[in-house]
């Protein structure tokens, strides 16, 4: 059998931040053994020293991938975010370069709905503040601001995964429900939907945030929507940092427009455990923070461990890309016997034409051929049969006007 273009246990993984040992197992069950593992993030200049031998790169959101870290991966063939989000990387720059990128957008969602469950019931009781004050030696028993969550309304901004989640709970809890999203989604329970945000605003006693980091919905919670909420009302927000017009937000709780607000996210998060966070949020009694920790709690984390090392896994075995966040997305059946080559390039007319005859020249047989395109990009993975020197026929597809990367595998590895 010919020889692998690179072997498993020559595969240079780098995995930043702690990543659970799930990802480690999956590796290792499927032959990948080179792995590096770090607990914490690196800046961009410690980047810069180590991506250059690396394949295959694991990230949470603390790490940084800019468009000047990615070019100078030479050897990268994917990255995998261990986490929800991935504005934390060039995405961009990492499709120009032909790297597709990973994550796991559903792992957390229990996670961050039952956090957001529990804080709704402190900020309604007014947990956080009596126990500060026990904790001083004060006592303070007392029903003043005190609220059961039954026959409470709950808004929902965003009814995607998580927030159906905590819709189911809620409404099991006695609330009732409402909810928001610029698509049109199906409701379940009883919850309602409203016609716009404003009308959500107005109608609830305490509002969730559950919507992506895009430019329509940066500073989308500002002064305007704040002052549209209910008098007394609280705000949650255990999405993104940007969302939220935190200033907005501080002057609605100390002039008691809001009763209170728990806020997981951001605009601008410590780069580590031993930076000062700084808010004009901090040292408000009324107020629940938390460090960015809505998915972190060890089943979230155990799941997304497995789940972004199985998308590795599989696009470095066979070249699926199902679940890319920045590339067209292929999921390919495992064709035994066949050599299998992916080319990345340009979506430009006569790419394809020049890859078949290359096969064609070389009188050998395309037993099968997969290909995604979008307005920029075109990927194809083709299966061959016949006398194959992957060796020349790698050289020439680098060779084919506008190729981003290309290599060759085979399907039929299982580790």
């Amino acid at each position: 059998m010919t020889k692998l273009s690179l072997s498993k246990d020559k595969i240079q993984i780098l995995l930043l931040e702690g990543i659970h040992d799930n990802a480690i197992n999956e590796l290792a069950a499927r032959g990948y053994a080179s792995v590096e593992r770090l607990p914490h993030a690196l800046d961009e200049a410690e980047l810069l020293a180590r991506i250059g031998s690396v394949h295959m790169l694991g990230i949470r959101s603390r790490t940084n991938l800019t468009a000047k870290v990615l070019e100078a991966a030479s050897k990268l063939v994917t990255v995998g975010c261990f986490c929800i989000g991935t504005n934390q990387v060039d995405l961009k720059a990492a499709r120009r370069l032909g790297v597709p990128v990973f994550n796991a957008p559903y792992s957390n969602t229990r996670s961050v709905a039952e956090l957001v469950i529990g804080e709704i019931v402190m900020l309604m009781r007014g947990i956080f503040d009596k126990s500060n004050l026990v904790h001083k030696g004060g006592w303070m028993k007392s029903a003043k601001n005190s609220f059961e969550v039954r026959g409470k309304s709950l808004g929902i901004v965003g009814y995607g995964h998580i927030g159906t989640q905590v819709s189911i709970l809620a409404e099991a809890m006695g609330m009732r429900v409402y909810y928001y999203d610029v698509v049109r989604k199906l409701a379940l329970g009883n919850a309602q939907a409203c016609d716009s945000l404003e009308e959500l605003l107005g109608k609830s006693d305490v509002v969730t945030l559950h919507v992506p980091d895009t430019p329509q919905t940066r500073d989308m919670i500002g002064e305007r929507e704040i002052r549209a909420m209910k008098k007394g009302s609280y705000l949650l927000n255990a999405a993104r940092g940007k969302v939220v017009v935190i200033e907005a937000l501080a002057a609605a709780l100390k002039d008691g427009h809001l009763t209170g607000a728990a806020i997981d996210v951001f605009p601008k998060e410590p780069s580590g455990d031993n930076d000062p966070f700084e808010s004009d949020l901090r040292g408000l009694s009324n107020v629940i923070l938390t460090p960015h920790i809505g998915g972190s709690t060890l089943e979230a984390q155990a799941n997304i461990g497995a789940e972004v090392a199985q998308k590795l896994i599989e696009y470095s075995d066979n070249g699926s890309t199902l679940g890319a966040v920045n590339f067209p997305e292929v999921a390919l059946p495992v064709r035994v016997g066949a050599t299998r080559f992916l080319h990345i390039h340009e979506n430009k007319p006569g790419v394809m034409r020049r890859i078949n005859d290359l096969f064609s020249t070389r009188n050998l047989n395309i037993t099968a051929q997969y290909l995604q395109t979008d307005p920029e990009l075109g990927y194809v993975v083709i299966d061959v049969d016949g006398d194959v020197d992957e060796g020349e026929v790698l050289a020439d597809l680098k060779q084919v006007d506008g190729t981003l990367k290309t290599r060759f595998l085979y399907p039929g590895r299982r580790g």
